[in-house]
């Protein structure tokens, strides 16, 4: 048997997510945030399906990420976000960096002048994030003391949002103003446009003023909202797995580490192999609920490494075999990943990539 559950990936539902995006987008360049192996569910596969649906960029956090793409045959433009150090990789790869300060800029001309190459680039601006970037005050000089240095093509300009997925808006918009200031400011002085792009999946759906000539969206490709309203969207994964055991035992029986949960009736204990070496997050101990036969069915005690305990007592027919639906439709009932943070405290990208990383993946075009 192998370890833990399955990740069904429907890259169908990306043709849906990207109509709802362009619903409220238009026909912006759509820059795909495929990094963290995209969320999850498969970079190479994913990257594959979403140029398919026309989406112009790429975008990864490291050049290992990109190199990975390109080992696949995948040419598309990708844009770095963060790596500076592996040089070679940009000019051999053909990748596109994030600049993040005049050092870096400085470097990256260097090496181009080097080998007799000009290589494009976007500027990092920041302005409220906090992380990288050049700082707004001398964003637009310093922006054209790069757009001028040899072996460099300025290509965009970027930032990021702190908290585009609040009902507060009023520090996004504070934001965008930043931005806004910059991206005219600096059109203006090259006397040219640049890609301008600075919404995420939150700012795509909900807040037209930060749209500019590119959207950068991540969470809402693969089906999930940063709000509570879903805006129709799929979500692409599924994890599953099936019923090791399945256990008839008395009224007062402990069950798991700690006796934390103890059955309170003669009760059918289901024992799914899921844990956290799965990524099934152990908060999710007597804390969530997985789907057999279509019925929601409760975590009974502490999750362990590698199985976790489930109350089937309710469920008709329940068997040896039978399919666990961790995340995901199963009939009409649905465990969608911002009911399992929600339970625990943190946010649906860290539970698809916790999950979705150390499943086994199956593909449904």
């Amino acid at each position: 048997m192998n370890r833990g559950p399955s990740a069904e990936i429907d890259l169908s539902a990306f043709a849906h997510n990207i109509a709802v995006l362009r619903n409220v987008t238009g026909d912006r360049p759509v820059i795909a945030v495929v990094k963290a192996d995209a969320y999850g569910h498969g970079s190479v596969e994913v990257s594959r399906r979403l140029l398919r649906e026309g989406v112009s960029m790429l975008a990864v956090a490291f050049t290992g990420e990109a190199r990975k793409l390109r080992d696949s045959g995948i040419a598309a433009p990708i844009l770095v976000l963060f790596d500076r150090d592996e040089l070679n990789d940009y000019f051999e790869l053909g990748l596109t960096p994030v600049i993040q300060d005049i050092r870096t800029a400085d470097v990256f001309s260097k090496e181009a002048v080097s080998r007799g190459k000009k290589i494009r680039v976007h500027i990092k601006i920041d302005t409220g994030m906090g992380r990288i970037g050049f700082r707004p005050e001398q964003a637009v000089s310093d922006a054209v003391r790069v757009a001028d240095m040899k072996g460099i093509e300025l290509e965009g300009l970027m930032s990021h949002f702190s908290e585009a997925d609040l009902t507060d808006r009023s520090y996004a918009m504070h934001q965008i103003q930043i931005f806004d200031g910059i991206t005219k400011e600096l059109s203006a002085r090259l006397h040219r446009p640049l890609i301008c792009h600075m919404a995420n999946s939150a700012a795509s759906l909900s807040i037209p003023e930060a749209l500019f000539e590119a959207v950068r969206p991540g969470l809402l490709l693969y089906g999930h909202s940063p709000f509570e309203e879903r805006y129709g969207l799929k979500p692409v994964m599924t994890i599953k797995t099936k019923l090791l055991a399945v256990r008839n035992l008395p009224a007062g029986c402990a069950i798991s580490y700690g006796r934390t949960f103890c059955t309170l009736r003669p009760s059918r204990i289901g024992v799914v192999p899921i844990g956290y070496a799965d990524g099934y997050n152990r908060l999710f101990s007597n804390n969530a609920e997985m789907l057999v036969r279509g019925r929601r069915v409760p975590v009974a005690g502490r999750v362990c490494m590698d199985l976790t305990m489930v109350d089937v007592t309710e469920v008709e027919d329940v068997s040896e075999g039978d399919e666990v639906v961790i995340l995901g439709r199963q009939a009409d009932e649905t465990v969608r990943a911002s009911e399992l943070s929600a339970k625990i405290g943190t946010i649906p990208y860290e539970i698809l990539i916790s999950l979705g990383c150390r499943a086994r993946r199956s593909y449904l075009n």
